[in-house]
């Protein structure tokens, strides 16, 4: 029978959380970071044990089930289904108890892997399984796969720490699954209660000796610690009342790795280790081919590293044109066919030397490997987060065709991978398939993707049968179909082929003792519909001609552009993980805030809407209506993801159909309105500051009661400039010229800072540069952030024509403000005409913000610290979004340090809330200040008065204002107060 909207309107009405079953929200959770995607009835975010009650009770008497979620990083399908999505990612994720004596610690599911180690950092714990995604990857979810990552081979996995399970039972019963000697569990086995029935189930099935010898002959070979095929009822044989001094019998092993088919975790109790040994290094060593680098892993693991971990040259080919990652590939050294990255510890960095001395040794001795750079201190980090970023970095190859998580989780005996790999090799070029090859070497598991177009109907048909051979490949050799990743959809179909049919049999038994009426995520691990069924992309289907006005062609269009996003769910991240990426959701912790989710709506409509216009629909405005257009994505998305762009052509697109709001048309418009008012800016202050004026002007096109409008300069820069033009170039004449630069008067610099922009011009100057302010048009930012394209076109078209012949690299074009001078660099080649696009490129390669432009001729030698005051002081620096996903923080801290004795400390911020005009929007006012207060506001606060705030950025100087009641500083300005007379 089919569930009405009104059931579950009264659902809803029953739960102390959420319930959405509007069409928007149900398409946000159709898919996870895996290939699948299947509509749900709907999403609920519980914030209680009742919640989830409640939730089982629902689902078992209307038929449906529940699909338990936190990040939504499954690679394997095991988010995606048809029934209730339980998001516990939002509400249930505390951390309730630590035992420093005892080393454990309690959590709730929806806790954070990183987040857990940042608190357990004061008590020198730390939890040691760490999966690539470890900055968004929940506790839940890394029980509901048993993950691992890369320090597998010394913290093993995820069941090995999972002492105790509470949870919720298919009849809505609770329960507590934990360590039970042999008394203990026949106690249990002998109540009447479901939990009761489990222990009798097992009981029954295990003591029986022909379900042993099945298990134990078909089962993956016990010295691979990383197998996840199928319910892992093998590591309860070991355990009382099956072996009379074996370990204690616990559930937990059970349900680690069971994806959420059994029962529903609501608190998870978890053993922790040590911090790892003060000292840590690695040895990177490179190879001609892979073969050669996975014989080195077998020799590597004689000297008990902490990690082996393998890129291949797909990988690192993905990382040459990712901007973050370029930073992060400096110990690779040309084009190495391999790199295996082995780390290893001690009590000092002369102890870590030995260790990889020995295995540098050893190599050489093997004849393995040309190259052997060593990475200590911050460094590793780089190396670290270049390894991770392999899964996002893979959806950068161009065309429809990506390396596809199908085969991706195969573990076999470390002694086996070389031949294992090398059949595998022949099996993908029997397909004409070239694979990938990345991750755990070490603990002989490789994450291995063949190259695949899904929407391609014979590409399907290959999905299916790569998988099935490999299956059969893995069977040979005793391995384990899952390493970490779990069977999901993508890899059940195959767990009768790696088990045995009897094997399998127990597993439906067990499924239906726990679940009878198949509540909880159906179609996982048993009973699985055919791999290659109910993918993200219709077989077969066209891909619409969209016309746009930015130029997609980089990525054949706008659709493929936001098909980028594989759902690895990067953007989910939180402030304490650092960078920009995703504020909105860093402060909501909502899916619908997150970059995904934005990339997932507009895959849809561009895909499925049988509008005209695709664009036209409320549902993608409400899902991009939180997104602040801070380039965040544009660097720290492995997929590089440009959501800002693609928000300014949704507005843009959307607005055909539904009309451009006056707030837009009046943000967009400040620069001819701000010129307008500077005719008499007296009388425009008034306006903007007396009390029933500015509250009119406020109401009426929407902006936030609680914000200032900010107010027009007495004179404009270029004024100004025309009256002190002459004796500038008198000045720089008596200095020696170094040099001519084109000073970018943006619309923010001219009629609102004004001061700001003098004091660069003036500072310049004393420096020995002859400073020229050209005629150009505005920078366009305005109409970029609200979506008035072709307005923005035009001035790109202006500035691109009238600067073409002037800027050069030996006169560039320099601006204060990050997000209009950076328009040059970024939107300007794709928003151009056609025949100016390569001017545009051209122009863009030579324009740099000032803080840039210092840091250049500082390493020029040009300017010196001699140039500038001995005092002491100490700056907090918080960078531009736009600069930090465009250029660098460190051109501001580099020209900030230019005073010998000037101290500067970047401040850990993401974006600082006011994104232009987003803050003072007034349904955007309480999370702006959110953001705000993630970090940037209370480091402020907690400074010294004393202390100089710097802000590149003018949003950034009035919300750090607003928030704190501290004037922040252009770094130009400190420079210019810092200069010797």
């Amino acid at each position: 029978m089919e569930i009405t909207n009104d059931q579950l309107r009264i659902l809803a009405a029953s739960l102390e959380g959420e319930l959405y079953y509007d069409d928007m929200m149900r398409t946000l959770y159709a898919t996870d970071a895996s290939v699948y995607r299947e509509i749900p009835l709907a999403v609920a975010i519980p914030k209680s044990i009742e919640d989830i009650k409640q939730l089982v009770h629902f689902a078992r008497n209307h038929n449906s089930s529940l699909i338990p979620r936190t990040a939504g990083t499954s690679l394997a399908g095991q988010c995606v289904g048809n029934g209730i999505v339980v998001d516990t990612s939002r509400y249930l994720n505390k951390i309730l108890e630590v035992n420093v004596e005892e080393s454990w610690v309690r959590v709730q599911p929806g806790v954070v892997r990183d987040e857990l180690n940042y608190y357990l950092r004061q008590y020198g714990l730390f939890f040691g399984p760490n999966t690539s995604t470890a900055n968004r990857a929940m506790i839940g979810g890394m029980v509901g796969n048993n993950s691992c990552g890369s320090y597998s081979i010394v913290y093993g996995t995820t069941r090995d720490h999972v002492k105790e399970l509470q949870v919720v039972l298919s009849d809505g019963s609770e329960a507590t699954f934990k360590p039970l000697n042999s008394a203990e569990f026949h106690t249990k086995r002998a109540e009447s209660s479901l939990e009761g029935q489990l222990y009798q189930h097992v009981f029954d099935r295990l003591s029986d000796s022909e379900t042993r010898r099945e298990i134990k002959s078909h089962f993956p070979a016990p010295d691979i610690h990383r197998r996840n095929t199928g319910y892992a009822v093998d590591t309860l044989l070991d355990c009382q009342p099956f072996q009379g001094e074996g370990k204690p019998f616990n559930f937990s092993a059970l349900l680690t790795g069971s994806e959420g088919t059994l029962a529903i975790t609501t608190e998870i109790k978890i053993h922790v280790d040590p911090l790892p040994p003060s000292q840590i290094g690695l040895l990177c060593i490179h190879f001609k081919s892979l073969q050669a680098s996975l014989a080195a892993t077998v020799v590597a693991m004689r000297h008990n590293p902490r990690a082996v971990e393998l890129m291949d040259r797909i990988v690192m080919d993905c990382t040459k044109s990712n901007r973050l990652y370029q930073k992060n590939r400096f110990f690779i050294h040309g084009d190495p066919e391999a790199v295996l990255v082995i780390e290893a510890g001690g009590n000092s960095e002369g102890e870590v030397h030995s260790i990889l001395d020995a295995i540098e040794n050893d190599m050489k001795v093997e004849g393995l490997g040309y190259e052997f750079p060593r990475v200590f201190g911050e460094d590793i980090k780089k190396v670290w987060d270049l390894r991770k970023a392999g899964l996002g970095l893979l959806s950068n190859v161009p065309g429809d065709a990506k390396p596809v998580a199908v085969i991706e989780d195969t573990a076999v005996r470390l002694e086996d991978l070389p031949a294992y790999i090398e059949e595998f090799t022949q099996i993908m070029e029997r397909f004409g398939q070239r694979s990938v090859y990345y991750a755990h070497a070490g603990a002989g598991e490789l994450h291995l993707r063949p190259i695949l177009n899904l929407k391609d109907p014979e590409h399907i048909v290959q999905f299916h049968q790569i998988g099935e051979e490999t299956a059969k490949l893995v069977k040979k050799y005793q391995g384990s179909l899952s390493g970490e990743h779990g069977d999901g959809r993508v890899r059940a179909e195959f767990i009768p082929l790696m088990v045995g049919d009897k094997n399998y049999a127990l597993f439906k038994e067990l499924k239906h003792v726990w679940d009878p009426q198949n509540l909880f995520n159906p179609g996982k691990i048993v009973d699985a519909p055919p791999m290659n069924t109910s993918l993200r992309y219709e077989p077969g289907q066209t891909d619409k001609v969209i016309d746009t006005i930015f130029d997609f062609s980089s990525t054949d269009g706008i659709l493929k552009a936001v098909e980028k996003c594989n759902g690895s769910g990067d953007c989910r991240k939180s402030h304490l993980s650092g960078g920009t990426m995703c504020p909105s959701y860093m402060a909501t912790r909502n899916e619908r805030d997150t970059t995904r989710a934005r990339a997932n709506i507009l895959r849809e409509f561009l895909t499925r809407s049988n509008s005209k216009n695709p664009f036209a629909h409320k549902e993608i405005y409400e899902v991009m209506d939180l997104c602040l257009s801070c380039k965040g994505c544009t660097s720290e998305c492995p997929s590089n993801v440009d959501m800002a762009t693609l928000k300014a052509e949704f507005l843009h697109q959307y607005y055909k159909e539904n009309g451009i709001p006056l707030r837009a048309r009046f943000f967009a418009n400040a620069g001819p309105l701000n010129r307008l008012g500077a005719i008499i800016p007296g009388m425009t202050n008034f306006l903007f500051t007396n009390g029933i004026s500015s509250g009119l002007l406020k109401k009426m096109v929407g902006v936030a009661s609680e914000r200032e409008l900010p107010q027009l300069h007495k004179h404009t820069l270029r004024k100004w400039y025309r009256r002190k033009e002459k004796l500038l170039a008198k000045t720089v004449g008596q200095q020696g010229k170094k040099g001519r630069v084109w000073f970018f008067c943006d619309e923010f610099t001219d009629y609102l800072d004004t001061e700001i922009g003098q004091k660069a011009i003036e500072l310049l100057v004393h420096l020995g540069y002859e400073v020229r302010l050209p005629s150009h048009s505005e920078s366009g930012r305005a109409h970029l952030s609200k979506g008035l394209l072709k307005q923005a076109r035009k001035h790109a078209n202006q500035n691109v024509k009238l600067l073409r012949q002037k800027v050069s690299q030996k006169s560039p074009l320099i601006g204060i403000e990050p997000s209009a001078i950076l328009t040059f660099r970024d939107e300007y080649p794709k928003l151009v005409d056609s025949e100016l696009q390569e001017d545009a490129v051209q122009l863009a390669s030579n324009c740099f913000t000032i803080d840039e432009f210092i840091a250049l001729e500082i390493e020029k030698g040009n300017i010196v610290s001699e140039q500038f005051s001995d005092a002491s002081r100490k700056i907090l620096l918080h960078g531009h979004c736009h600069q930090k996903a465009l250029g660098s923080v460190n051109s501001s801290v580099k020209a900030l340090s230019l005073p010998k004795n000037y101290k500067v400390e970047v401040i850990p911020s993401g974006c600082c809330g006011m994104a232009g005009s987003f803050g003072y929007e007034k349904e955007h006012y309480e999370i702006s200040m959110n953001i705000g207060e993630l970090v940037l506001f209370p480091t402020v606060r907690r400074s010294d008065l004393d202390t100089i705030i710097a802000a590149p950025g003018t949003s950034c100087r009035h919300q750090i204002y607003d928030g704190t009641q501290r004037k922040a500083k252009h770094p130009i300005e400190i420079l210019w107060e810092a200069r010797k007379k």
